[in-house]
């Protein structure tokens, strides 16, 4: 077998870096159903890695492609798939990924949502347009903005009449429904899945600091935030949002498979804060209480500190790694405050 050729990660719009991609099927998303999927499976689309290329690679269908294809149309109609996304979100925006699909792409595409918190959509869900029929070209991203202030749970992707789609990509914000929570319990108010996000960060050379905030223990090194070795005086930083304000009472940190490139120690700052961008807000955090102190770590460990300052209601923090290095997760449990 020759070898495979990778595509090249496109800058996209500020929905593409700001939002989180809630079709990601290393964070849970799915496709439960297609019309078809004769050539490639539905699985390929929702991988987080970029496409790749075999130029000589067939298998019993056919010519292997990355990414969900189906046969060729001689039937009226179109195909479609429903995907339910990793999260419940507000979206912002979609990718439409066709690298590598040159004489098999959809000629055009469309998206729809619908949100449907206790279970997967049948006949009678209410399926609303976040992305109209839009032309599409082959190798290649079509970006799309979404103007949909509602959350969705699952997407519907309509492929204009059939053929292949390398990457399906939903960014947008994860949503958590804080009235169906019992805000009475100790929560991870750092979770993807109650919302919390990041703002801010000093470096992210091998991992954005959202991936401290994933489900689980990291996968591997690649699976957690790691900044470049820091060359000059001083640390590294992220500011994380949490997913509601609250109080804190218990901090872990995860540095899972970081053997040989862990921080020293941490620290954390923070504050509640009311309103400001992320370029404020990072202005500052430069003055943000302690929370915890400064704390040693160790390599591949969980860390558990429950000796933490007393700050009252808190709506994000500063986390410090000292001087650099990389770290797989961080919780902050706490109680929730209307």
């Amino acid at each position: 077998m020759s070898d495979f050729v990778v595509a090249p990660a496109v800058e996209g719009p500020d929905f593409t870096r700001q939002g989180l991609n809630l079709a990601d099927a290393s964070l849970g998303a799915e496709v439960l159903w297609v019309t078809d999927e004769f050539f490639a499976p539905r699985e390929r689309m929702l991988n987080p890695g970029q496409p790749v290329f075999y130029p000589d690679k067939y298998d019993d269908h056919g010519k292997w492609m990355d990414g969900w294809e189906t046969r060729r149309r001689r039937t009226t109609g179109h195909d479609w798939c429903v995907i339910r996304l990793a999260l419940p979100g507000i979206l912002t925006g979609v990718d439409f990924d066709t690298s590598f699909f040159t004489g098999n792409f959809p000629p055009a595409a469309a998206l729809e949502g619908c949100y449907c918190p206790d279970g997967d959509p049948d006949e009678h869900a209410d399926w609303q347009t976040l992305v109209p029929a839009t032309e599409l070209n082959g190798n290649d991203h079509r970006f799309c903005e979404i103007r949909f202030n509602q959350p969705c749970t699952h997407v519907r992707l309509h492929l204009y009449p059939d053929g292949g789609m390398a990457r399906l990509r939903v960014y947008g914000k994860a949503f958590c429904d804080w009235s169906g929570l019992a805000v009475s319990e100790t929560l991870n108010l750092l979770a993807l899945e109650h919302g919390a996000d990041q703002v801010a960060w000093s470096d992210a050379h091998y991992g954005e600091p959202r991936k401290l905030l994933r489900p689980g223990r990291g996968v591997n090194m690649g699976d957690g935030w790691e900044t470049r070795r820091r060359r000059e005086p001083g640390n590294d930083w992220c500011i994380l949002a949490l997913g509601h304000k609250g109080i804190a009472q218990r901090i872990e940190v995860d540095t899972a498979h970081f053997k040989g490139n862990f921080p020293a120690a941490c620290s954390i700052q923070a504050a509640c804060v009311d309103a400001g961008t992320p370029q404020s807000i990072k202005t500052q955090s430069m003055f943000w209480h302690t929370l915890m102190e400064e704390q040693p770590l160790t390599a591949d460990s969980v860390h558990e500190f429950l000796t933490l300052n007393s700050l009252g209601p808190i709506t994000h923090i500063r986390f410090n790694i000292i001087p650099d290095g990389g770290v797989s997760r961080l919780r902050l449990f706490g109680k929730p405050v209307p």
